[in-house]
C-alpha cells in the first residue's frame, strides 16, 4: 500500500538514496534539509519514479522548524506513515576560537547530542501521535557504526548511541498500537560526510591511504554506496515488516565484526 513518508536529512547521500527506494516501492515522500538545491534535484528524481515528491525546507536543531516541517508535509502530501530520521553527522561550532577548552567540548557535545539524538526525537513526536491514531506507522532512524562500539569522536559517538536508546524505549512504547521504530546503521558510506582529504590532514597520510584503511575496517574491503542501505531501509518501511521493531540492524559490509 502507497504511503506518505518524510526523510529528513534527504538531500543526498544516504538520505537520498533511501527516498528514493520508497519511492520507487509507490510512496509519497517529502525530503527536508537546509538545503533548496539539493531538495529540489531529489523530488525531480522521485517524481521521475511516478510517485509525488515534496521538497521542505528544514533545520533539523530547530524545534519549531521540525513541527512546521511535519504541517506542511501534512498538508502537501498527506499524514506522514514513514518517518527516516536520517539528519545527522558530526558537527562543530561557531567561535570555537572564542572558547575555552572545557567550554568547546561542552559545546560541542551538546551539539552534536543535538543533531544526532534531539532532532531524531523531536520528528517523531510530531508524527507519532497521528501513527497511533492511525495504528500504522513506520519510524527508522539512522545510527552509526559507531552507534554500537567505539572509535568515533566522543559527542557523535555517544549522541549515536543514545539514537540506539531511543530507538528501543519508543518502539516499546507503542509496540501494541501498530507503530514500528528501528535503527538502521550503516558503517563507511561514500558521502559527503566521510572527508578523507580531512582525515589524511588529520593523521598525516593520503587520501588514497585513508580510502584503503577505511575499506579494511569492514569484512568486504570496501566503502558502501547510499543506494545499499535503501532495499534494508524499503523493507522496514514496507507494510508487511508489522513484526520487526526495536531492532538495531547494520547494512555495513560487515563492520569490525
Amino acid at each position: 500500500m502507497a504511503r506518505v513518508a518524510w526523510v529528513t536529512g534527504g538531500g543526498r547521500g544516504i538520505g537520498r538514496a533511501i527516498a528514493l527506494a520508497l519511492a520507487r516501492d509507490g510512496h509519497s515522500v517529502a525530503v527536508s534539509s537546509r538545503t533548496r538545491s539539493e531538495l529540489d534535484a531529489v523530488v525531480a528524481e522521485i517524481e521521475a519514479t511516478g510517485s509525488s515528491g515534496l521538497a521542505v525546507i528544514s533545520d533539523a536543531m530547530d524545534p519549531a522548524s521540525i513541527r512546521s516541517a511535519a504541517e506542511s508535509i501534512a498538508a502537501g502530501l498527506g499524514p506522514v506513515d514513514i518517518l527516516v530520521n536520517n539528519a545527522g553527522g558530526g558537527v562543530g561550532i561557531r567561535n570555537a576560537e572564542t572558547l575555552s577548552p572545557e567550554e568547546r567540548d561542552d559545546a560541542l557535545f551538546a551539539a552534536n547530542v543535538e543533531f544526532n539524538l534531539h532532532s531524531a526525537y523531536r520528528a517523531s513526536q510530531a508524527v507519532l501521535a497521528g501513527m497511533v491514531e492511525r495504528r500504522h506507522g513506520r519510524i527508522i532512524n539512522i545510527g552509526s557504526g559507531y552507534a554500537k562500539r567505539s572509535g568515533g569522536a566522543i559527542p557523535y559517538t555517544a549522541a549515536k548511541h543514545g539514537l540506539i536508546g531511543l530507538t528501543r524505549a519508543m518502539a516499546a512504547e507503542v509496540a501494541e498500537l501498530g507503530v514500528t521504530i528501528n535503527c538502521l546503521c550503516p558503517g563507511w558510506t561514500n558521502t559527503q560526510l566521510v572527508n578523507l582529504d580531512a582525515m589524511a590532514r588529520a593523521r598525516g597520510t593520503t587520501a588514497e591511504d585513508e580510502q584503503r584503511r577505511i575499506a579494511r575496517e569492514n569484512l568486504q574491503n570496501r566503502v558502501l554506496e547510499p543506494e545499499e542501505l535503501g532495499p534494508m531501509a524499503a523493507l522496514l518501511a514496507h507494510d508487511q515488516s508489522a513484526g520487526i521493531t526495536g531492532q538495531v540492524i547494520s547494512v555495513d559490509g560487515g563492520y569490525k565484526v
